[in-house]
């Protein structure tokens, strides 16, 4: 068991939300909130998520759940300092 587990920071829900759950076909009761704006979004088709580009190139993630598995809470914290470079690289541009 990972330490976050079970812990109430890693598990959020806003059923109050017009657009709870935002995804078709997301189980409510495990649905999080937390990541209502993915953090993986930046990292592009390295994300890791179920994700396709528009024609227009806009990455439209509609059909991904992964930031709103309550066990991936762990997962995309791992990925803070991939973030965190692609974030420090575009600042040195």
């Amino acid at each position: 068991m990972e330490h976050w587990e079970g812990k109430h920071y890693s598990f959020y829900q806003n059923r109050d939300c017009e657009y709870f759950p935002c995804h078709a076909g997301a189980d409510p009761e495990n649905f999080n909130c937390l990541f209502c704006y993915c953090p993986l979004y930046a990292l592009g088709d390295q994300c890791g998520g179920a994700f396709r580009y528009t024609e227009k190139g806009r990455k439209d993630c509609t059909h991904c759940l992964f930031p709103h598995r309550r066990e991936n809470y762990g997962k995309i914290n791992e990925r803070f300092e991939e973030i965190a470079r692609l974030a420090a690289r575009n600042r040195e541009k």
